[in-house]
């Protein structure tokens, strides 16, 4: 099996340049923890179970990585077992699950154990932890800085070495958390694939297939339990289609909530569509535990462009939760094993009694999807030819495809005027129409499919459609994978677009196979402490007996 199976490739500056930061970082890796060579090329498609069987990590340390990071925090606290211990199984769980899918960006594994055995000997000598996070490990995306690691805005040209924490590290590292390594993010960060000047990341379920982006080395480092909770952000669908493509937890909060202050940016002042950060995890309750513990440090009272929201998640309802299944969004039609996890969903939700169940139909989604694209790039795409010709650096294809007319256009203040008023008209008309069904919160796909061939993620509106109208949404696994014996692919002779045809012919169940099945859950913008109770309270009926 080959890590990188699409070589960056650039000019020869370039060449030279992006051969000296992947021996850097490969120089990161231990000897003690190198894979043979054996290992790595006669491994299977599924590869989430080398890193137990391989023979470099002790029965407590896999015992420890299975964890969550609420457990974690709750056995540090009780001294049964120490941030040395934790951070130590965390990150030589990382480095093996980076051999199999190439995953890191950064490996910095000594300086963790050094700041974990701080830790150790605070709550020693003083009795007591020094936050809520106290030796918990937090991964980190490769462009959110950390001080005097690697980092960069998704292009050779931007990578830099961090002078100093962003406001998100700064307050996770106050709060007791322990860093000790960085993820993989795409080319200009805006893929859902992962692939860059330092290679290509695999999905550990399927290496053929991909593990989503932007925030994909997140979500195949959490899947493969070399980290149990780290820092995504989200634009379109950079938290949400990781976590989906890789089978775990992640929230995109509403924007202007949790901190970016700081984080590495190639469009800076581009606000047509915001950006949002937020957790990527083993557990839907290590969400509360991310966003409760960050908003208490009053992160607003630093950035001033933060609404100071207060984080109070229900444990109740007066009445019934309103849900919405939506099982397609009049586009594009997903794949078998989507349709058919959702039709067992919705079956099991209106049986419970438990929700009031409905059906949830779109509101033009294909217009909303044709807005945000024109937002993404309000240049045209002229700063992303600028970086990558800075460096000598070839322009990967889903680079251009999302920078390509007729979407990306380069405005002039009146032109952009009129295009961000007619997001804010959708805006208010899609309010208008989800306050007459009456939702609380709509259950539907987070990908026209689960994890798709690489460079074939074209087709974002499944997640884009809430960034535009900056709606919270949470991705959750639904316990199933693809199955090609009972995920058919029943032949149709009308299709609801063109995008829905290049779809169908994308979905190869055999060379799909085993990749996991996941929910979207949505709700109205800042209603994200009534999602995340939601979220519980829909899969606590559809894990019930």
């Amino acid at each position: 099996m080959s890590v990188n199976l699409v070589e960056a490739t650039g000019s020869p500056v370039y060449m030279e340049q992006v051969h000296a930061i992947k021996q850097r970082r490969d120089s990161q890796i231990p000897a003690s923890l190198r894979l043979p060579k054996e290992v790595i090329d006669s491994a299977p498609l599924d590869v989430t179970s080398i890193p137990a069987s391989c023979g470099l990590l002790t029965d407590k340390e896999l015992a420890i990585t299975e964890l969550d990071a609420t457990s974690i925090c709750q056995k540090i606290a009780a001294r049964e077992i120490t941030a040395v211990e934790t951070v130590t199984a965390f990150g030589k769980r990382a480095i093996i699950a980076h051999q199999l899918v190439n995953c890191l960006t950064d490996i910095f594994l000594d300086e963790g154990i050094s700041r974990a055995k701080e830790l150790d000997e605070y709550y020693e000598r003083e009795g007591k932890v020094v936050g809520p996070l106290h030796g918990l490990p937090i991964s980190i995306k490769d462009h959110v800085p950390l001080k005097g690691r690697w980092a960069s805005a998704g292009f050779l040209a931007t990578v830099e070495v961090s002078q100093d924490d962003c406001l998100m590290t700064s307050t996770l590292r106050n709060l007791g958390a322990v860093f000790y390594v960085k993820t993989n993010q795409p080319q200009s960060i805006m893929h859902l694939e992962t692939n860059s000047m330092y290679g290509r990341t695999l999905n550990p379920w399927n290496t053929s297939l991909t593990p989503g982006g932007s925030s994909g080395g997140e979500g195949a480092l959490i899947a493969m339990k070399g980290s149990c909770i780290g820092v995504g952000t989200d634009i379109g669908g950079s938290i949400r289609g990781p976590a989906a493509n890789s089978g775990i937890y992640g929230m995109r909060p509403s924007s202007k909530t949790l901190p970016m202050k700081g984080y590495l940016a190639f469009q800076f002042g581009a606000d047509g569509v915001l950006p949002s950060t937020g957790p990527m995890c083993r557990s839907a309750r290590d969400i509360d535990l991310f966003i409760r513990n960050v908003l208490a440090s009053k992160p607003s009272l630093i950035d001033v462009s933060l609404v100071p929201v207060v984080w109070d998640v229900p444990t109740s309802f007066e009445k019934k939760l309103r849900v919405g299944i939506m099982e397609h969004d009049s586009v594009v039609l997903p794949h078998p094993p989507i349709l058919r996890a959702l039709a067992a969903a919705k079956a099991k939700l209106a049986a419970s009694g438990l929700v009031e169940v409905v059906n949830y139909k779109p509101f033009r989604h294909d217009l909303g999807y044709d807005i945000i694209r024109e937002l993404y790039f309000e240049d045209g795409g002229k700063i992303v030819r600028d970086l990558l010709s800075q460096t000598g650096e070839r322009m990967l294809p889903l680079t251009e495809w999302v920078i390509s007319p007729p979407y990306t256009k380069d405005h002039d203040a009146t032109s952009l005027r009129a295009l961000r008023t007619q997001r804010d008209e959708y805006r208010d008309a899609y309010s208008d129409y989800w306050n007459q069904t009456g939702c609380d919160v709509v259950l539907c796909p987070p990908f026209p499919g689960t994890a798709n061939p690489h460079d074939t993620a074209k087709y974002w509106s499944y997640t884009a459609i809430w960034n535009i109208l900056d709606y919270p949404g949470i991705v959750f696994p639904s316990g199933a994978r693809l199955n090609p014996s009972v995920d058919v692919l029943e032949s149709r002779t009308h299709f609801l677009s063109d995008a829905d045809k290049l779809n169908e012919e994308l979905y190869h169940a055999t060379k799909m196979v085993g990749a996991p099945v996941s929910f979207q859950l949505v709700a109205r913008r800042f209603n994200d402490c009534l999602l995340v109770a939601a979220q519980k309270v829909i899969e606590d009926i559809l894990k019930a007996e």
